[in-house]
């Protein structure tokens, strides 16, 4: 499943250069213009990574770090730091605030880019290999093969990439817009009932056998992938 990326940076030009890159580099993008914007981006939608200015309007990068930190949704979330400050005691706050990494403007865009999948690669190594495995679930990104305790499990398009964005997030609950949003995509109109339908198309796919159903629903709430509960 395609890394969603938060871009938190107020200067409009600089921000449309990072959406446009880093999209064409293939991932999905959002972007907020202050601090305040992008803790309720974050907390409306977890990022994989997010990349964020120092000086913001409204709340801090270093605040947004912060914060970030300590909500148990997004504590491991990957964050670079994205700043004019270059001095090494600001590097040293940032880093001890809970950035992952730290970039100095001006940068090179193919060099930020770098080290957001070397950040990817460090920190969140299943959004950045092509085989993930939760329990006795395997996904294999390349050969478009999922395995289920040894045994092949034949999947349609839409629920492998159901299956592969929960396996990035085992045990969080998502709600059918959350889904929506990660798997069909932002621009795209479905309604919300669609999601049972690939879950439980996902669900008799994966409970061939006497495994146990590994997608635990949680009402008024949505699904979570759990092997616990199998």
């Amino acid at each position: 499943m395609t890394p969603y990326v938060l871009v938190v940076e107020d200067e409009d030009a600089l921000a449309t250069l990072l959406h446009y890159n880093l999209d064409k580099e293939g991932y999905r993008v959002g972007v907020a213009g202050d601090g305040e914007e992008a803790l309720i981006m974050a907390n409306e939608r977890a990022p994989d990574l997010v990349i964020l200015d120092w000086m913001l309007p409204k709340v801090s990068g270093i605040e947004v770090c912060r914060r970030l930190r300590g909500r148990a949704e997004t504590r491991n979330v990957p964050i670079i730091m994205l700043t004019a400050r270059g001095e090494e005691t600001d590097r040293i706050r940032g880093l001890d605030t809970g950035a992952d990494d730290y970039v100095v403007k001006p940068f090179s865009m193919v060099e930020l880019t770098a080290r957001v999948r070397a950040v990817l690669r460090r920190i969140r190594p299943g959004l950045a290999d092509d085989r993930i495995t939760v329990g006795d679930i395997i996904i294999d990104r390349v050969a478009h093969r999922v395995k289920r305790g040894g045994k092949e499990i034949h999947l349609g398009p839409t629920e492998f990439r159901l299956l592969d964005y929960l396996m990035q997030h085992p045990g969080r609950v998502f709600s059918r817009e959350q889904l929506l949003d990660a798997v069909w995509g932002s621009d795209v109109y479905v309604e919300a009932r669609t999601v049972d339908v690939h879950i439980g198309r996902l669900r008799k796919a994966l409970n061939g056998s006497a495994d146990g159903d590994p997608i635990r629903t949680v009402r008024s709430a949505g699904y979570s992938l759990d092997l616990d509960a199998a």
